[in-house]
């Protein structure tokens, strides 16, 4: 079953998006995660956090935070993560297009996302279900400590 996340997920969230993060080779700092994702679960007013939960516990998950642009006429999204653990291949495709049916019932024009240079297969994943590459350049800077 696949439906937005609560502030009780928040134990079980941990280990997913720290596995996540171990695939895509980024550091874990669960001070920084928890700072970003405790809003998220209390409210709306960042973005959503949808999960697929299979009875006995989540398998995976899905982070859309609000944006706003120009080019998108308003409030759009950036798909933030996505992550579906090994033993629950094949539930991707249906925890994106809830992720996504979501945004749009509460405005976004468009959703965005960043993947790995690395990760050919995600890009896939990505294509398969209308997204496109673009000659846009993600740069980035810290601003914070």
């Amino acid at each position: 079953m696949i439906r937005r996340a609560a502030t009780s997920d928040l134990q079980a969230l941990l280990p997913l998006v720290a596995a996540f993060y171990d695939e895509d080779r980024h550091d874990f700092d669960e001070a920084r995660v928890l700072t970003g994702l405790v809003p998220l679960l209390a409210e709306d007013t960042h973005g959503q956090v949808w999960v697929s939960d299979t009875g006995t516990g989540l398998s995976a998950y899905a982070v859309v935070t609000w944006s706003w642009s120009l080019e998108s006429g308003g409030r759009d999204c950036i798909l933030d993560e996505i992550y579906v653990a090994p033993e629950a291949r094949g539930v991707g495709s249906a925890l994106l297009e809830t992720a996504i049916d979501g945004a749009a019932r509460v405005g976004a024009g468009a959703m965005f996302l960043e993947t790995e240079a690395h990760n050919a297969r995600v890009r896939g994943f990505y294509a398969r279900h209308g997204f496109d590459v673009e000659d846009s350049v993600w740069m980035s800077r810290s601003l914070g400590p």
